[in-house]
């Protein structure tokens, strides 16, 4: 027992923790975006199917001994193509194709090696029946989903702020080879045993083939839990940041879903799962139709965190009961693993041209209770199946379709008012048009995820005014009255938004903006019209801001803008000391730095101030939260201002409504490509969610 325990709890490690790892390496690559990490969770979804697939060939059509060979085999080759670190050839040229161009990555530097670690749950549990005749297997597969958790949890509070990423992957490397020995001293226990392969037979023949009702629910149930996994994760990466914490944490519960409904029957009653989930379904769609623009997201990640795990308990609860004998595990497995790799595929490549919002979640919702109720009722031992009980099915039969008409109202209702809808890898668009009945404050807004990225009036004589967070009160606005402001300046703008910065363009400047994504660039040069309107030349550089930037010559710009959100979540590899390396080799020695640290739920200031610190820039902050105006078009904003040139910091437009400058902890950090720590700068001002992420 402590052979197999032992490789499959450090298999499970393994696997578990090269999904951030390899993630983070990417994630610069991509723009930082919350899909980078969906299409992660694709492929691995998908090489766990591969891997699974292998599995049950080899077990099905492989004597034991041959099993040993092909596996040992698989697992040196994996060895001799380490490490799994991607090289810089593998840096995308422009924002086009991302998602192809993830996957062809990670099936080039970690396709084997994750191949041979994904069947390692299937093939040792199969390989333990053989060398022990009559013992369940299935609580090794919750030993493994300890495995997997336990490494989850460590890599964001004990690797991520420790080790670099170079230093994880190297020790990453190591224990893939400590588990060959792992998965060598297994192979020679089932090498030497024998005399088995009758009591196996009697076993399987005694139990009969599984219907294709069943089959299909083993597939189907799974494939739910999967499409809340990663719904549900998208949404916190959005609102928050695309860091591993927030991929670990809703994916911790997914595996503690597992752990507890395959441990032991006794976990999963019926009784209580169910209510609870029922309970919770309501709720989410009472949220849902409350939803505002700006939601607070302690309860919104409480609930769906919460009702995705009860959701995944009833998910796995129900596949754990309709579990098959020892003989048929590898496919009961395969069958749970496709599942799950279709789930991925459908939320990852599928939605996104299928819906045109995040609509995936409450599609979920509702096969999740499709589902449930057709275990139900195929259930002879289900009280709904007794007596009067049978009535109960009137009332379900009823609520499933009340359910569905709210779902698909509440969808409905997020397309209502906006003039165009668009999605892609980098997320959803809208246009939405304002205040139309009023002709001075009608506008057009751009809406990206629940954040605006821009506003403009629709009045010929307004349409060119500076709105929204660049007003002239703000921190921008007034670095742009203040220099150079008869023209004559080359800016450098990383993220483009409807263009609204390009309205303080004066002749003689050059205003070049960087932008990864096509649909955005096409709203800006269409719908909008700064860019086209603007006093000052523009140019568009398509791609990832900083990847365009390490290929280009120098620009010598008076001024850098970074204003680069996806959502309201922020691009990390845009705010490390390399990064702002970049920066300085564009800038003229006297030129500026203006960083916009506006965010609801993280406190940027720290991270920005520290990088100043470091590379000798004297910063200072301008607040105009006092000056908003939202239903005129004046958002308010912070702007970290940062520049060596010390007589355009003290010019009145800037001193008079500098901040003071404020300590900050000394365990804050400035962020580099190696480390970042997204945990100390969560707002605590946003509830007890948050507080409780900090505290952790």
């Amino acid at each position: 027992m402590l052979a197999f325990s032992l490789t499959i709890f450090w298999g499970a490690c393994l696997l578990f923790l090269v999904q951030p790892l390899i993630a983070r390496f990417i994630l610069p690559w991509f723009g930082g975006g919350p899909a980078v990490w969906t299409t992660c969770m694709l492929f691995f979804q998908v090489l766990l199917l591969g891997g699974y697939a292998y599995a049950h060939f080899s077990i099905s059509r492989l004597s034991p001994r041959r099993q040993v060979i092909t596996h040992l085999s698989l697992l040196a080759l994996a060895v001799l193509l380490l490490p799994i670190t991607p090289g810089d050839q593998w840096k995308p040229t422009d924002g086009s194709h991302a998602a192809g161009h993830i996957l062809l990555l990670l099936l080039a530097c970690l396709g084997l090696p994750y191949l041979v670690l994904a069947a390692t749950g299937p093939l040792l549990q199969a390989w333990f029946s053989k060398a022990n005749p009559g013992a369940s297997p299935y609580r090794l597969y919750a030993l493994s989903n300890i495995g997997s958790l336990l490494a989850l949890l460590a890599y964001p509070f004990v690797l991520e702020p420790q080790l670099s990423r170079q230093d994880q992957a190297g020790w990453w490397s190591l224990g893939l080879v400590i588990y060959a020995g792992l998965a060598a001293w297994c192979g020679v226990k089932v090498w030497r045993s024998s005399g088995a392969e009758a009591v196996r037979a009697a076993d399987g023949e005694a139990e009969p083939a599984p219907t294709k009702l069943r089959q299909l629910l083993w597939f189907g149930l799974p494939a739910c839990g999967v499409m809340l996994l990663l719904a549900i994760t998208n949404k916190l990466c959005q609102d928050i940041a695309v860091v591993p914490f927030l991929w670990v944490l809703p994916l911790s519960l997914y595996l503690l879903s597992f752990i507890i409904s395959f441990d032991s029957p006794r976990w999963y009653h019926r009784g209580f799962w169910l209510p609870l989930l029922a309970v919770l379904l309501g709720l989410v769609l009472q949220n849902l139709y409350q939803a505002e623009s700006h939601p607070d997201i302690t309860p919104l990640a409480t609930l769906y965190l919460g009702t995705m795990f009860v959701a995944c308990m009833v998910c796995h609860g129900e596949v754990f009961r309709l579990r098959p004998g020892a003989k048929r595990l590898t496919g009961y497995y395969l069958s749970i693993s496709a599942g799950g790799a279709v789930g991925g595929l459908f939320v990852a490549l599928v939605a996104p041209f299928v819906f045109p919002d995040y609509f995936e979640l409450q599609l979920a919702l509702f096969l999740t209770a499709g589902l449930v109720l057709a275990v139900l009722r195929l259930d002879p031992t289900c009280f709904l199946q007794q007596g009067r009980g049978r009535w109960g099915w009137a009332l379900l039969l009823l609520l499933l379709p009340g359910f569905a008409y709210g779902l698909f109202d509440v969808a409905a209702t997020s397309l209502r008012g906006s003039l165009s809808v668009t999605r892609g890898f980098y997320g959803v668009l809208k246009v939405n048009e304002n205040d139309a009945g009023n002709p001075e404050l009608h506008h057009l807004t751009l809406q990206h995820g629940a954040t605006i990225h821009g506003l403009q009036y629709v009045d010929p004589e307004k349409r060119t005014f500076p709105s929204s967070y660049y007003t002239s009160t703000s921190g921008i606005g007034r670095l742009l009255r203040a220099h150079k402001p008869g023209g004559g300046r080359k800016v450098g703008a990383i993220g483009l938004g409807s263009g609204t910065l390009a309205a303080w363009g004066r002749p003689g400047d050059t205003f070049r903006f960087y932008e990864i994504n096509d649909d955005v660039a096409r709203l800006a040069t269409s719908t909008f019209t700064y860019l086209k309107e603007s006093k000052a030349k523009t140019e568009l550089v398509m791609g990832d801001a900083r990847l365009s930037m390490e290929r280009e010559p120098d620009q010598q710009y008076d001024v850098i803008v970074l204003d680069a959100f996806s959502s309201d979540a922020i691009p990390v590899h845009l705010l490390t000391l390399e990064a702002f390396g970049h920066y300085q080799r564009h800038l003229k020695p006297d030129g500026v730095i203006v960083v916009h640290v506006s965010n609801r739920y993280l406190d940027l200031h720290p991270v920005v101030y520290r990088i100043a610190d470091k590379i000798g820039f004297p910063a200072i902050t301008i607040d105009d939260n006092d000056t908003a105006y939202e239903d005129a078009g004046f958002y308010g904003s912070d702007w970290i201002i940062m520049t060596r040139n010390e007589v355009l910091l003290q010019q009145p437009l800037l001193r008079d409504v500098t901040q003071e400058a404020v300590e900050f902890p000394a365990r804050i950090m400035y962020w580099t490509d190696e480390r970042s720590d997204l945990l100390s700068i969560l707002s605590s001002e946003e509830g007890s969610f948050l507080r409780w992420l900090q505290g952790l």
